[in-house]
């Protein structure tokens, strides 16, 4: 109780106070949870409608996501639990800024990514099978006297192709191998996935989504014939007990901002709740399973409640440049190509009464939360409830020009292997596979005109 109070006194002088809600012509881009800042701390800022109780739980949630978890027992005892095994130490280590991560540079261990492992076949209530040994993602730290599990390495193979102006381009496509395997050799039938942590922004708002109104954007057997199919991923939901509308995570493998937390908290930290009370230790990680604990759940259902508010409730930043001539020319391009039918720039939020100030706002996300096939140059080979290895949910696209200045980079796509957004574009296939060629089509300027709309979202 003592941090809630002192973290709240401090939220009453926060400088995100003053942000304004509005895009440069007038219309938010996240209704009122839009803010105007362009700045390294975009990501970072609450939603402005925020009320009073809500905000100073917002600033809680933010202390909880940015402070290191230790090693229990310690003497902070609601920061102690870290591990055994873990990827990180705080939210904040992959979520830098609430932004984007990069992968690793060729031959570093992974450090602010993760790699997902299954083995072939289904675990309970359809989700991926564990490895047993090493469960269902690396962890490439420990705590002392346990082993870390592997050091995941990324080696890069160089692809060569040109538009159809003659002008070339190269592409990056990655592999995934295992060193300083603690446990024994990977079964050779490990299916991998890799995953760069994405932006916070705007959870709550595409939670708040209503689920009729993304279902009715399903064409799962393409019936009007545009050779786009989206569908969603049918999950399983912890709270409810049942099997629900996927919509967080790179596969829609999550159906709510809780839980996709609460995964997080036990996955990348090691750290228990009441949703996942159990520690991510295998029967063949003796050593692990010994450790000491930090409590019966380690995050208390308050704190969870607080970084759950925290995630949902971050603003997104206004669109920038929108007035400018070449940004409208772009965004007709990016609708003449056919981008949109995956990536929708408009979806409303319904009744949500977790936080019923995001209820009710036409958003501009650019993204149908549903799953699309992108082909197999993009395939993880790696089924994940009813998504398939190629897979994947649409990804948002709001604040996307502004992860260069949030992050200083500009890596794109799931596991980061696209360097900018033209080549992200240019990994685009199967259902996608008509709007890359269009891009890939355009005139050299043409291009250049649609990669300036993107970024000024």
């Amino acid at each position: 109780m003592k941090l809630r109070a002192l973290v709240a006194m401090s939220a009453l002088c926060s400088i995100a106070s003053g942000c304004r809600c509005s895009d440069p012509r007038g219309t938010p881009v996240a209704g009122s949870a839009t803010v105007e800042d362009a700045t390294r701390d975009a990501f970072s800022l609450p939603a402005p409608s925020l009320t009073p109780a809500h905000r100073a739980a917002f600033f809680v949630g933010n202390s909880l996501f940015n402070r290191s978890w230790v090693v229990a027992p310690a003497s902070l005892e609601s920061r102690d639990g870290l591990g055994p095994l873990f990827n990180a130490r705080s939210c904040s280590g992959c979520h830098f800024k609430d932004g984007r991560s990069r992968p690793p540079e060729p031959g570093e261990p992974m450090r602010t990514m993760l790699l997902r492992i299954s083995l072939p076949g289904l675990g309970p209530h359809g989700a991926p099978l564990p490895d047993p040994i090493y469960g269902d993602q690396i962890q490439g730290s420990a705590n002392p006297g346990v082993p870390a599990e592997a050091d995941v390495v990324i080696d890069y193979t160089t692809l060569r192709g040109a538009f159809a102006d003659g002008q070339p381009y190269e592409l990056t496509k990655p592999a995934y191998r295992l060193q300083h395997a603690a446990y024994g050799a990977p079964s050779a039938a490990l299916l991998v996935s890799p995953r760069v942590a994405p932006a916070m922004i705007g959870l709550g708002l595409l939670e708040a989504v209503p689920e009729q109104a993304l279902r009715e954007r399903e064409d799962p057997d393409d019936a009007n014939h545009d050779g786009v199919s989206g569908r969603a991923n049918w999950v399983w939901d912890v709270r409810r007990g049942q099997l629900s509308f996927g919509r967080f995570g790179w596969k829609a493998e999550q159906p709510s901002v809780e839980q996709q937390s609460a995964a997080a908290f036990v996955g990348d930290l090691g750290v228990t709740s009441s949703l996942f009370p159990d520690e991510s230790c295998t029967v063949a990680q003796a050593r692990c399973k010994e450790q000491p604990s930090g409590g019966s759940p380690e995050v208390s259902a308050e704190l969870l409640r607080d970084v759950v508010l925290y995630a949902r409730t971050l603003g997104v930043p206004a669109r920038r440049r929108r007035d400018v001539a070449g940004v409208r020319d772009g965004e007709r391009l990016f609708e003449r190509a056919g981008c949109g039918s995956c990536h929708a720039p408009t979806l409303q939020t319904g009744q949500f009464p977790a936080v019923p100030e995001l209820e009710q706002q036409e958003i501009h996300p650019y993204t149908d939360l549903l799953l699309h096939d992108l082909g197999p140059g993009l395939s993880d080979g790696r089924p994940t409830f009813g998504a398939s290895g190629g897979e994947w949910r649409t990804a948002p696209l709001w604040g996307l020009g502004l992860v260069r200045i949030v992050n200083e980079h500009t890596r794109l796509l799931h596991d980061g292997r696209a360097r900018d957004a033209s080549e992200a574009i240019l990994w685009h296939d199967g259902e996608a596979k008509a709007a890359r060629d269009a891009f890939s089509r355009m005139s050299r300027g043409e291009r250049r005109t649609l990669l300036d709309f993107l970024d000024s979202l």
